[in-house]
């Protein structure tokens, strides 16, 4: 997954990958991704591990195969063919944000002019699916049927079974390899590279002391409201109220829906917005893990490419115990002006108290500001080479 994501990533650029290089020192790409629980079947650990109690021999490759960074070092090896900064950074549900930081770091500083970021999570496994049930995060059949009022002999409807911010029961599990590249502003600029948006910060916070390691805690509180600072210091205050959207973190667990909702609800009082938008993406593809947050990312880049902000389709109604006196839960598709929604909040939430919350910003903000740190004769050279791009 990792090979294919990463494969797919590279030849969605518009560029030649050789005429990047030829602008770049060798040590100048980071590639940052890893998985929140490694490689648990057969092949990777899982195999490492049980492979005695089958009367088998561990093969060289399971132990290699279930290092939580493989990711990295796949996309290093064989892809890329870098030799820059590598590595993964792991927060449970949170990690790819986690890593989209270390890039946004990197390029910051100067260590790195192009930043792969990515996860891979492929979690799909029984003895996985056997751990996340008995921490009752799943919904399962006979829950789903309860909430739907069926009889044990009617098939509950899978594609509801994740239901965020509505009468719920549990989290469906995914799988899912995301990988986006960063490039620093003059890079772009010299090379005519297609602006998708802008990642401008990341803030990780942990939980402190709480009852349970899976039980939400404070650090949620402050990484949005980090988030939606940091993107008033670039907008200013009425873009913000106005102007922005929230991929919210979404798994469709009872737990979740209310402390979520009531984050983003008083986040979005004390800045003043009336009406947030608020997306959950889990409703369409489950609960990815490691990668979850990189499904918002790609998901947010869609909507400034195509205008549409997708409803949470699989629910009725909003639950009576959620806050959503200043959000926006749209159960339909809501067609948007691209240009008018300057800024994106992607919010994650990771088990053991790894809460992490990333500010976007539109394609039209970061051309418009590109426009204005370049001169009218280099923005003209951009749009030149940006044609064949």
């Amino acid at each position: 997954m990792t090979v294919y994501a990463a494969s797919d990533a590279l030849g969605s650029i518009g560029l030649d990958w050789d005429t990047i290089l030829a602008h770049l020192t060798i040590d100048q790409v980071s590639v940052y991704a890893g998985s929140a629980m490694g490689q648990l079947d057969s092949p990777g650990a899982g195999g490492m591990l049980g492979a005695r109690y089958r009367g088998q021999r561990v093969s060289s490759k399971s132990c290699p195969l279930g290092l939580a960074e493989m990711p990295a070092d796949f996309i290093n090896a064989y892809v890329l063919g870098s030799l820059g900064s590598t590595g993964a950074s792991l927060g449970a549900c949170a990690s790819f944000l986690y890593n989209l930081r270390h890039g946004i770091e990197d390029i910051r500083s100067g260590r790195s002019r192009v930043a792969f970021v990515g996860s891979a999570e492929a979690p799909i496994t029984p003895e996985v699916m056997e751990g996340y049930g008995a921490m009752g995060a799943l919904g399962s059949d006979k829950a789903l049927r309860n909430l739907d009022g069926l009889t044990e002999d009617q098939e509950p409807d899978h594609r509801r079974a994740c239901r965020p911010f509505a009468d719920n029961c549990g989290f469906t599990i995914a799988e899912s390899a995301q990988m986006v590249v960063l490039f620093d502003d003059q890079l772009a600029m010299e090379l005519g590279a297609t602006v998708f948006g802008s990642a401008t910060d990341v803030f990780v916070n942990a939980d402190g002391h709480k009852k349970s390691i899976a039980g939400p805690g404070v650090g949620n509180y402050i990484t949005v409201a980090k988030a939606v600072a940091a993107a008033r210091a670039i907008l200013g205050e009425s873009a913000v109220r106005h102007s922005g959207l929230v991929q919210a973190h979404g798994t469709g667990t009872p737990q979740n829906r209310t402390t979520e909702s009531y984050i983003l609800n008083a986040t979005a009082r004390a800045f003043g917005i009336e009406s947030w938008p608020v997306a959950a993406l889990k409703s369409y593809l489950g609960h990815s893990l490691g990668s979850a947050s990189g499904d918002q990312v790609t998901a947010t880049l869609g909507i400034w490419q195509h205008g549409w902000i997708p409803g949470i389709k699989s629910i009725d109604r909003i639950a009576d115990d959620v806050e959503q006196d200043n959000l926006q839960f749209n159960l339909e598709h809501r067609q948007v002006d691209p240009d008018q929604l300057q800024y994106a909040i992607i919010n994650s939430k990771g088990f053991g108290g790894n809460n992490s919350s990333a500010t976007l910003l539109s394609p039209s903000v970061t051309r418009n500001m590109m426009q204005a740190r370049y001169t009218a004769s280099q923005w003209r050279d951009w749009e030149r080479a940006n044609e064949a791009v």
